[in-house]
């Protein structure tokens, strides 16, 4: 119920258990990825990384993203709950962070989003300026930045227009309330669904068929910017261009 997690309020280097003062804001050496869910919450890159037996630093940046607004995934993740995923809105404007991953914590956050896996959830994608406007606190636009883009695409507010994610408990109400298949699948509250969606891996397959078959489910608009990025292993290098893959 508590997802996407607490973010933090400025810009930090995460260090296990601390978010320290950044030196800079811009990390030419590593990959600038735009996190609008739990990427974004130190506790579970930590965690992400910890699986892993990952210890180094991750910059985040606090950013002013214009081009982008936060939606609902077209699909039931892992841990029962229905995540947060992209989609393009040119007027939007949102207070959004930038994390700064190096080769090997890529690869960590890849494998988690499904990226390597050939019906995984969400594709890596590079999104250019000017379709998304990034600016860091200091005043520094970013040339462009990686985003995941859910290869499902996400759910729509009643027209062909994405809906906004608006937290946990009151996105399943709202799909429960809407929904009798949902509910025959995962209960009548929030915590029945996140509690079944997580025990069967089956349950969040047949969420996110009734999610389509139901017609709930519009494209998010940057499914064009996916192209052949993700047929080989992560990326490496600069920002200042979209990785070779």
């Amino acid at each position: 119920m508590l997802y996407p997690g607490a973010w933090p309020t400025e810009s930090g280097l995460l260090d296990g258990d601390r978010l320290l003062p950044l030196d800079r804001l811009v990390h030419e050496d590593r990959v600038a990825v735009l996190a609008v869910g739990s990427n974004a919450c130190p506790g579970q890159l930590r965690y992400k990384m910890a699986e892993s037996g990952i210890t180094s630093p991750i910059p985040m940046v606090r950013a002013r993203v214009t081009g982008i607004d936060v939606g609902v995934s077209a699909h039931v993740s892992r841990p029962g709950y229905v995540s947060a995923s992209p989609f393009q809105a040119p007027d939007a404007v949102r207070e959004l962070f930038v994390t700064w991953f190096d080769a090997e914590q890529l690869a960590v956050i890849d494998a988690s989003e499904g990226v390597p896996l050939p019906h995984g959830n969400y594709r890596r994608a590079w999104l250019p300026a000017p379709e998304v406007r990034i600016e860091l606190e200091d005043g520094t636009r970013l040339p462009g930045v990686h985003i995941y883009v859910n290869r499902r695409g996400v759910l729509r507010n009643g027209t062909d227009t994405p809906r906004r994610h608006p937290g946990q408990r009151p996105l399943l109400t709202e799909l429960l309330v809407g929904s009798a298949r949902l509910r025959e699948l995962f209960g009548m509250t929030p915590e029945e669904f996140c509690a079944r969606a997580r025990a069967d891996a089956s349950l969040r397959e047949r969420g996110a068929r009734v999610f389509a078959e139901e017609k709930m489910v519009t494209a998010s608009g940057l499914e064009r910017f996916v192209g052949d990025q993700q047929t080989g292993s992560p990326g490496t290098g600069s920002l200042l261009s979209p990785p070779l893959m």
